[in-house]
């Protein structure tokens, strides 16, 4: 009996130390966090349903996470609530085609992360994923005072309303207008005509004054003057016969 008792003793131990060494063992390491999605940032911040509609239907918001997952560099999103959609003119979305539209939500992109401070030192203009700095490109402006930060496009004057999302190498931030590129709405310069070239100096006085005789004036001063001549001659021979008579 009392080695039954002693057994269960034994096992009942055994027990509850396996179950305190089972307890102290580390537990799984957490799965590595999967690529950033832009539109999840967006939908969980709210109030930007065009936005993404524009992402998706020019699929840029596959090549947000494609380039955020190939560069250092990162990326600075300017995202324009609903209401500043709102306030666009009617009918400005809908006269851009396809290309615009892809254009326009690049134009919203810088190519590489900035900081709310890393824009005082922003060196102007700056570089959008639309196109280059040029006048007919996409280029942007952007000026700070204090902690406002303010982006000029030619057409448009917007506010950084708030900071949507920064992880260091993505950045969001809010923006209160639709920033629209000067490209869209004022056409080139026309090409200036060249101008008639001068004749070079001297060249006209030599011109007149080596003309040929047909384009000179025909000159009748020797004409007459042989004629006078004939008649004294004839005036002469008749004066001589007479007085011979």
């Amino acid at each position: 009996m009392n080695q039954n008792t002693n057994l269960s003793v034994f096992l009942f131990v055994f027990l509850v130390q396996c179950t305190a060494i089972l307890s102290q063992s580390p537990a799984p390491a957490p799965a590595p966090p999967g690529p950033t999605n832009i539109t999840a940032i967006l939908e969980k911040a709210s109030q930007f349903t065009m936005f993404i509609r524009l992402l998706k239907s020019t699929q840029t918001d596959d090549r947000i996470t494609s380039e955020l997952n190939g560069t250092n560099q990162g990326l600075t999103v300017f995202a324009p609530t609903d209401n500043a959609f709102a306030n666009l003119k009617t009918g400005t979305l809908n006269s851009f085609d396809d290309e615009q539209k892809s254009e326009l939500i690049n134009f919203h992109m810088l190519p590489m992360f900035f900081s709310v401070s890393q824009f005082q030192t922003a060196s102007n203009p700056l570089r959008t994923q639309a196109g280059g700095t040029s006048d007919r490109e996409f280029p942007l402006n952007i000026t700070t005072s204090g902690n406002s930060v303010n982006i000029t496009t030619g057409i448009v004057n917007a506010t950084v309303a708030n900071t949507i999302y920064t992880d260091n190498q993505l950045a969001v931030y809010q923006v209160d207008k639709v920033l629209l590129p000067l490209k869209f709405f004022v056409p080139p310069a026309p090409a200036s005509a060249p101008a008639p070239s001068k004749p070079k100096k001297g060249l006209r006085s030599a011109a007149s004054s080596s003309g040929s005789d047909d384009d000179a004036p025909a000159d009748s001063s020797g004409v007459t003057c042989v004629i006078q001549k004939a008649l004294q001659a004839i005036a002469f021979a008749f004066a001589a016969f007479f007085l011979y008579l």
